[in-house]
């Protein structure tokens, strides 16, 4: 079955995944560049990545979505487990939102020109002035419902467990007074693993736990360790047991 799997993602599911791809770089690009990047940049993306999902037979579960109030803007904070996390969480996770991602991504052919367009934030960590740049941009985008997804390690996980939390992202929720959802992200680390080389996807579901909104109550660095502490603990109880607990990541 292995072998049949992997003939058939090279013969069928590459080429698929390869003209849509391109498809909605393009749309994407010109829908913002002459309607809404609200729209543009979120609706193509979404059915892209349910695509992606779809298209590698990987069944999908998703809770917790009733939990979410569609009027309110929230930070969206999850565990980094793979590359399907971007699949799982722009096709599953039903609101509109803006990536927090790394400004090296801009990069990539095509991709990166479409994330620009959509809005999507860049992490500038080159100097004071670019990380500030990059915090008026968050306050920017949390308007009107829409929300912002960050995952707080900051890069992927190597083990499939998780490494610390960054505070940047609990820091921009503290001072919008947004409530902060903690995300748990589970599969993704069994579909593809990080490694060298070109690596084949692995049959595994795929699971989105959407938590409960943790509302602000304080104000301050104090607040801020709380709320991300909760985040952290949160996201760590609905993993398997076998990702349970903090593994350092060399490259965070």
């Amino acid at each position: 079955m292995k072998i049949l799997y992997r003939l058939y993602q090279l013969l069928i599911a590459l080429p698929i995944i390869l003209l849509a791809t391109f498809l909605t770089a393009i749309v994407t690009i010109v829908g913002c560049t002459f309607g809404k990047a609200r729209t543009w940049g979120y609706y193509p993306a979404m059915v892209w990545s349910r695509l992606m999902c779809r298209v590698m037979l990987l069944p999908v579960k998703v809770e917790g979505r009733e939990l979410l109030d569609k009027k309110q803007s929230y930070v969206f904070v999850a565990n980094h487990q793979g590359p399907y996390d971007i699949f799982l969480v722009y096709g599953f996770l039903g609101r509109s939102f803006r990536w927090m991602m790394k400004k090296s991504l801009r990069n990539i052919p095509l991709v990166g020109k479409a994330c620009e367009s959509a809005g999507h934030i860049f992490v500038d960590k080159s100097g004071p002035k670019a990380i500030h740049k990059t915090y008026e941009q968050g306050r920017a985008v949390l308007k009107h419902g829409v929300s912002l997804v960050v995952f707080p390690e900051g890069a992927r996980t190597f083990t499939g467990h998780m490494a610390k939390f960054r505070r940047g992202a609990f820091q921009l929720a503290d001072e919008l007074r947004l409530p902060v959802v903690p995300v748990t992200i589970d599969g993704s680390f069994d579909v593809l693993p990080r490694q060298k080389g070109v690596n084949f996807v692995t049959w595994h579901r795929l699971r989105l736990v959407i938590h409960a909104p943790i509302s602000p109550e304080g104000r301050g660095p104090e607040d801020v360790q709380h709320t991300l502490e909760q985040s952290y603990e949160t996201i760590m109880k609905d993993l398997p047991e076998c990702y349970q607990g903090f593994v350092a990541n060399p490259d965070q």
